[in-house]
């Protein structure tokens, strides 16, 4: 399968940063970036690094509420962490349905503020779930168990929540019902190798997947058809790809965190991508 991105289209954004794993834009256009030791970093439009804070840890998904609250899982605290814009920890939650937090990945807010966040358990086990923080600050059993749930992605009409399982080398499609509760679900996408990571949406509809274990990334279209995006043979420029991120004047590049080396790339997508709540 021939990539539609070559790889010479590829450059970097921004360097320097410790194994950077998740990703989120703010409503100003500044990318922020977790590192392996607990960073979290700030980025210019221009791509210079700004260290906010150190947790400690390793902090994996970043996202902003509506309210342009940062919100951060981090897998070795094992916990969710609510910052504010300097990096001072504003709460944190450490269990969730009555269990306590093993692996908190990633993380995805709808416009009323709920946020959708999976916990991995786990690898080779299927013990992951995907918690929902309330407005009023509950945490609840939305879905699961799953095999190791880690990226997320919320349809443009929030009916639905696309759920990668990174030990399946799957994507599954979770129906959201109007009264809040986990309707069906079904395997959206399968056969993604290897080890399927982190997941977005473009403004059409169509969901972007980057596989850590082989350094590609994939498109599926809203009919299920999987085409491969980009692929890296020698792992550099898209070095073990967690996460990716819709940004740019005209919101219309992708950037990939890339967990085996020290820098963001950026590529342009030929489309926007889908505007999350924080950008609305």
């Amino acid at each position: 399968m021939k990539p539609s991105i070559p790889l010479h289209r590829f450059s970097i954004f921004a360097e320097g940063l410790d194994h950077p794993e998740g990703l989120a834009f703010d409503a100003e256009g500044s990318l922020w970036a977790g590192g392996e030791l607990g960073q979290i970093y700030r980025i210019d439009k221009r791509g210079r690094v700004r260290e906010v804070a150190v947790l400690g840890g390793f902090c994996l998904g970043l996202t902003f509420s509506p309210r342009q609250e940062l919100y951060v899982c981090n897998f070795k605290l094992g916990a969710l962490i609510h910052l504010d814009r300097r990096g001072g920890v504003l709460h944190s939650w450490e269990k969730a349905g009555g269990r306590k937090l093993k692996t908190p990945n990633f993380s995805v807010f709808d416009s009323d503020g709920n946020l959708y966040f999976s916990d991995s358990g786990d690898w080779g086990k299927h013990n992951g779930w995907v918690y929902r923080l309330r407005p009023n600050g509950r945490v609840e059993t939305f879905a699961g168990p799953f095999a190791f749930p880690n990226g997320l992605a919320l349809s443009a009409d929030e009916r639905f929540l696309y759920v990668v399982e990174s030990l399946k080398d799957d994507v599954l499609e979770v129906e959201i019902r109007t009264d809040g509760r986990v309707g069906g679900q079904r395997v959206f996408a399968a056969n993604l190798a290897r080890v399927p990571d982190g997941a977005a949406l473009d403004a059409m509809g169509n969901l972007y997947v980057t596989c850590y274990a082989s350094d590609n990334i994939y498109k599926v279209t809203r009919a299920g058809r999987i085409s491969l995006l980009a692929y890296d043979p020698q792992g550099t420029m898209i070095a073990r790809p967690t996460n990716l991120a819709f940004g740019g004047p005209d919101f219309d590049r992708m950037y990939i965190a890339n967990l085996g080396r020290w820098h963001i790339s950026s590529a342009p997508a030929g489309v926007k991508g889908q505007l999350l709540a924080n950008q609305r």
